[in-house]
């Protein structure tokens, strides 16, 4: 076998592979021999076929095998050898495409090597680290809206109207075309108005109407609602107005304590005030790890696989152009093309992302099974009721897996840079925190 390079520019590689007839007809012999004790043929014993007929027989239909084994053998023989690790999947073609048995068969392959990624002395990287405390303020603005969330109603003086917000009690009976529908009724149904609970329209027609009123409420069927012969058709609500209720919030105490899980006010406000400094915590971090990318942008420069820029590139644009049409769910438009912004971010990210990959794989940093487990539980609860179908999907989907894997991967990377880095604690306030935080999604 014969292996010569044909390009080595920057990161590009092309080699010229001649498999020879000789090669490829030992490659075939040899899988013949192994599988020869299995062989079964009319007039000879299992296992006794002779070769030349076992040849005649199989031969054809194993040399695309073998010539598969003998081209990957010597692909992989070269990565060790040469020491590159291709930035994509190799483009490999056959070039003698007359090829017929008892020829050499010539292959191409081409690749970009991904590049050496210089030391870096993480040392001297220096980062600043936003500290927030849970003030008595921010407990008390988190303690109200609890409240405001367990509110109750309490019954408006007689002759009061309706409010956008407040609870109506209904009876009422839907028709359409005149006839009622199944589901279409109900009694003492309590309606807060401006929900959206109900079918589109509906709410805001009570609005302004009294204890004992009746109302007629018309409305049209959404054309995707999900009773069928309903669907985007006119109906007509008949209700009754039985009581028209405010919206009250409910106390601060150890009632209201007690229906979040905690035994007395006293402990809710504990809970509280832990929840928000994880909070706090997490946008800090956030704001962090973006100045410790932002140091490790500046620190290293090296040549990148073009390859890799176009794709991440395209993968921003296309997102992006997502982000800005929200209303096209499919993928079945037209490509969206690159600007030099995305190429510039592209960049940016590639070379973060080997980076990060190349200073991890130095620390021995890796993925536990039970992190694993928890980030795909985690993504489970999305789906209720799914969760054992969700977990076994992600089991058998290698790409999935990755996905949840390398944000992992990533937060682990850089928690142990931030180990070595000279790292400063700074309190600030949450206005600060967030202005920081907003700094980011500007950016």
């Amino acid at each position: 076998m014969q292996v010569t390079e044909t390009l080595n520019e920057g990161l590009k590689r092309g080699y010229a592979i001649t498999v020879t007839a000789a090669e490829l007809d030992a490659k075939v012999n040899e899988k013949l021999v192994e599988a020869q004790p299995e062989v079964e043929m009319k007039g000879f014993r299992k296992g006794k076929v002779p070769m030349a007929l076992l040849k005649k027989q199989f031969g054809q239909r194993l040399i695309g095998e073998a010539m598969q084994e003998t081209i990957d053998g010597a692909m992989n023989k070269h990565f060790e050898e040469s020491g590159d690790r291709p930035a994509m999947q190799p483009d490999v073609k056959m070039t003698n495409e007359d090829w017929k048995e008892g020829d050499d068969v010539n292959v191409e392959m081409s690749y970009e090597a991904l590049p050496e990624i210089p030391e870096v002395d993480l040392s001297g990287v220096e980062l600043e680290k936003l500290v927030v405390k849970a003030d008595d303020a921010a407990v008390e603005e988190a303690l109200a809206n609890l409240a405001e969330t367990a509110q109750d109603f309490e019954a408006r003086e007689d002759g009061a109207a309706a409010e956008d917000g407040d609870q109506v009690v209904i009876d009422f009976v839907g028709k359409v075309d005149g006839e009622a529908f199944d589901g279409g009724a109900g009694d003492d149904y309590p309606l807060t108005l401006g929900s959206n609970s109900f079918i589109p329209g509906f709410e805001e027609q009570l609005v302004g109407t009294k204890a004992g009123e009746e109302k007629d409420v018309t409305v049209t069927f959404p054309e995707e609602y999900q009773a069928e012969h309903l669907a985007g058709k006119e109906a007509v609500f008949s209700c009754t107005v039985k009581e028209v209720k405010a919206p009250k919030a409910a106390e601060i105490n150890d009632e209201l304590a007690q229906k979040f899980g905690a035994e007395d006010l006293a402990g809710l406000k504990g809970q509280i005030s832990e929840r928000l400094e994880a909070e706090y915590a997490g946008a800090a971090r956030a704001v962090m790890k973006r100045g410790l990318l932002d140091k490790l942008d500046d620190l290293v420069s090296f040549d990148l696989p073009p390859s890799l820029v176009e794709a991440e590139a395209k993968q921003i644009a296309h997102q992006l152009w997502h982000e800005e049409n929200p209303e096209v769910q499919g993928h079945d438009h037209d490509e969206v093309e690159a600007t030099d912004e995305h190429n510039k971010l592209a960049e940016r990210r590639v070379r973060l992302g080997l980076l990060l990959a190349e200073l991890g794989q130095k620390a021995e940093v890796e993925v536990t099974d039970a992190e694993m487990t928890q980030a795909i539980m985690q993504q489970a609860r999305q789906y209720p009721g799914q969760e054992r179908q969700f977990f076994e999907f992600i089991q058998q989907n290698a790409q999935m897996q990755q996905q949840l894997r390398a944000p992992i991967f990533e937060d682990k990377v850089i928690d142990h840079i931030a180990e070595q880095a000279k790292v400063d604690e700074k309190e600030v306030s949450k206005d600060d925190l967030q202005a920081a935080v907003e700094a980011l999604e500007d950016e």
